[in-house]
């Protein structure tokens, strides 16, 4: 099979997909959610566990792992799938987003962005052409191009000047990856559409992004500090406008009801620690909502997590037990929280996808979120 997207069924643009993505380290299904391994780990998990748990895909990020231990040394070493030990595919973060989130290391230039190092004040420099060097030397299969996401607060003019380098980075990353042969290697590279809460300004970026004919785009710049109310129009306004046949991955989101939502809108790939982190914090995420196991409610339960996954490693343990752990901040409750709700996030896509492929996804999303939001 010859490497790209394949759109399996669709009733428009602004509905829900079913695809194939085809990477040098195999296929993904869409919609999927992508586990997210920051430092080349997703935190708590084996890459069996993963397995077992159905990843297709986990992201690494280029701006950490490229600080340590630098993607020289990744390369060196066989690159991050041996690295790291997992065989299936990886998506690498370009470094954008710490555009945003270390707002105070770092300085924009038109030609890129310089940064203090987190770790120990050195200067790191990321530019188009140096972001896709990066994510070669880790051997991404999906590699993002550098971006400016402003912030929920930030005012017009702002916008526009991050939307214009955004445009002006993509082309150039783009070419850069046509010339060094990095495209024709099968990596695909996703141009990432930015304009905040302007939908004027994020249906020119992705009118000018789908123009350049990238392999996939990413919608970012979404749930970085707007209401939660102001998501899924922009998220609607930009699968309006991206090309149907290629890949639309919303960065960084979201709870689960956010992700049904926004498949229904059109949205194919998705991606956030929160599954990770919640667990970090005790909190399982079922059918019926998050389940907060510090609670004393749980002291006594006996019932797994979820009855539906009773028959999983982490679906073994009684609520009881895994409380006990939280509580005595034993490692293992972090385990088995983290394993269960990769998993929750994990199986929610597979259902997504049953339901569109067999034409009852509106309604069925409905009533799952409303289950959902209802509790237990």
């Amino acid at each position: 099979m010859e490497l790209g997207f394949e759109l399996l069924h669709s009733n428009g643009p602004v509905a829900p997909r079913l695809g194939r993505l085809h990477t040098r380290h195999g296929m993904v299904q869409t919609p999927i959610f992508m586990p997210v391994g920051t430092q080349g780990t997703v935190k708590g998990l084996l890459p069996s566990q993963l397995r077992e748990a159905k990843a297709q895909i986990i992201l690494g990020n280029t701006y950490h792992l490229n600080l340590r231990p630098t993607s020289e040394r990744i390369r060196e070493l066989g690159g991050l799938h041996a690295f790291m030990g997992w065989d299936r595919p990886i998506l690498t973060d370009s470094g954008g987003f710490q555009v945003f989130s270390l707002s105070k290391l770092r300085k924009i230039r038109e030609d890129g962005i310089r940064f203090q190092s987190h770790l120990d004040g050195s200067e790191v420099y990321l530019t188009p052409s140096r972001v896709i060097d990066i994510q070669a030397n880790l051997g991404s299969d999906i590699a993002m191009v550098l971006d400016e996401c402003p912030p929920a607060d930030a005012d017009r003019k702002a916008c526009e000047q991050a939307v214009e380098r955004t445009l002006r980075w993509a082309a150039e990353a783009r070419r850069y990856a046509a010339e060094t042969g990095f495209l024709d290697a099968g990596h695909h590279v996703f141009g990432i559409v930015q304009g905040s809460r302007h939908a004027d300004l994020r249906q020119l970026c992705a009118s000018a992004l789908a123009a350049m004919d990238f392999p996939g785009y990413a919608i970012g710049g979404v749930s970085v500090g707007e209401p939660e109310e102001e998501i899924l129009p922009q998220v609607e306004t930009c699968t309006a406008v991206l090309p149907e046949n290629k890949p639309r991955y919303v960065m960084g989101v979201g709870t689960p009801p956010q992700l049904l939502k926004m498949i229904a809108r059109g949205a194919d790939m998705f991606d956030c620690v929160m599954p990770t982190r919640e667990a970090r914090h005790g909190i399982a995420f079922t059918e019926f909502g998050k389940l907060n196991l510090k609670n004393n409610r749980f002291k006594d339960d006996l019932r797994p997590l979820m009855e539906s996954f009773s028959n999983t490693e982490a679906g073994s343990f009684s609520r009881a037990y895994i409380r006990h752990l939280i509580i005595s901040r034993e490692m293992l409750g972090a385990i088995l929280l983290t394993l269960h709700n990769v998993r929750f996030f994990l199986d929610l896509m597979r259902q997504a996808r049953e339901h569109i492929q067999a034409g009852d996804y509106q309604e069925w999303h409905h009533q799952w979120i409303e289950r959902y939001q209802a509790g237990e």
